[in-house]
């Protein structure tokens, strides 16, 4: 039996718990047809308590509904959710500047500027594929527009007033190495433009820089002219579920400019992640942890989020179809365990978020300004879609 078929039951139960639990509950609880837009901040029940609306959630709302109506079922229900995000996000996400808030009141007016390159990354993937979904030009010149202002502002910060100060180290981060990958993977499948092309191959040192092959990991955060930062708390983080997630963008990167180098060094940093990021007394991966042991700033380091196991389940799904099941098996029933026993809420729907490090449920919110309708449903998605289509290529092989 191939890695593809013995996947296939677990596709199966993904594509289940999407359709019949997480798609219904953001459906059914999040789309704000007065106003426009989608509430993220739900109570357990789906009750919304606070009407705001974020534009990271406003922006991967809008992405997954119109991904789920691109690549998943063309419902109208997907694309009509998806045109409230679009329309909501053209009309109240900028600012004078052609930046984008960080938050808005619930009819659309400012609330909060972030000074960071996030809220518009994820409003570009709205806008871009809302832009297939509904065969727009007008949102796919905004999507690529901002493109290119995001790219502007990871260069140089300052244009969102955040100046490198003269005390600062010149560090790169992983996030935005990771954001800035995220958009160019999107934007290279549908755009001829070259220059997309060319920020897609620059991502791929962009990440790698981050390798820490003594542990095995993406480090957060490391200097520019390659400095020790041992020194700093930041320069020893280390965030199990971003270095899982690089990992798997490293390997779609990798589909446009393969390296065996670059590819070893992605399953090597997956496994190294797991290894050093799974807590071995109560199972789970830690949300963040010190290299080298030292106290961490973030006193919720220990909690057990979702996005990390969801993030873990994907990357994993990818490494199963590409090297088989010796190296990944073992870990691949150990995360999707630890995840189906602890997140998914069967009384109200959808999944929690939030655990203390023993699996209790910490809060029992199914959305706030940064937890939504996203990794959860990108995660099954794009299992499900892995999987099948390694199984047909299998089947069609003589």
């Amino acid at each position: 039996m191939t890695a593809a078929q013995s996947l296939l039951p677990w596709a199966g139960k993904f594509r289940k718990e999407l359709d019949e639990n997480i798609i219904p509950f953001w459906l059914k609880h999040a789309l704000d047809r007065e106003f426009g837009g989608y509430f993220s901040c739900l109570d357990r029940d789906g009750s919304v308590y606070d009407d705001r609306k974020y534009l990271w959630l406003q922006g991967r709302f809008t992405w997954m509904f119109a991904r789920l109506w691109n690549q998943w079922a063309a419902k109208p229900e997907y694309l009509d959710a998806a045109k409230l995000g679009a329309s909501f996000l053209r009309a109240h996400a900028f600012d004078a500047r052609g930046r984008v808030w960080f938050s808005l009141d619930r009819e659309g007016r400012p609330l909060f500027f972030q000074r960071k390159v996030y809220p518009g990354v994820f409003v570009d993937l709205g806008l871009l594929e809302y832009s297939l979904a509904a065969g727009d030009d007008g949102f796919r010149r905004a999507a690529t527009d901002l493109f290119w202002r995001i790219h502007a502002w990871l260069e140089n910060p300052a244009l969102i007033d955040r100046p490198l100060l003269e005390g600062q180290i010149p560090m790169s981060n992983l996030a935005n190495a990771m954001v800035r990958a995220g958009l160019a993977i999107e934007f290279a499948q549908v755009d001829s433009d070259p220059r997309f092309r060319e920020v897609l191959r620059d991502c791929i040192p962009a990440i790698l820089r981050h390798y820490d092959p003594v542990h095995r990991v993406f480090r957060e955060n490391v200097a520019l002219d390659g400095r020790s930062l041992a020194a700093l708390p930041e320069g020893r983080l280390f965030n199990p579920g971003h270095s899982i997630e690089v990992a798997w963008f490293l390997l779609h990167l990798l589909e446009f400019y393969p390296d065996d180098g670059a590819r070893k060094t992605a399953f090597d940093a997956l496994e190294g992640s797991l290894e050093l990021g799974w807590d071995r007394e109560y199972g789970g991966l830690f949300y963040f942890m010190d290299l080298e042991g030292k106290p961490l700033f973030q006193i919720e380091h220990a909690m057990k989020l979702w996005w990390p196991h969801t993030e873990a389940l994907y990357a994993l799904v990818l490494a199963l179809l590409e090297e088989g099941p010796a190296r990944w098996r073992a870990w691949f029933e150990k995360v999707v365990d630890y995840t189906w026993m602890h997140f998914p809420d069967p009384e109200y729907g959808h999944w929690f978020g939030y655990l203390d490090r023993e699996g209790r449920v910490a809060s029992a919110c199914k959305g706030n300004h940064y937890k939504g309708f996203f990794h959860t449903p990108r995660a099954l998605m794009m299992s499900v879609q892995r999987i099948e289509a390694a199984a047909r290529k299998m089947s069609s092989s003589p």
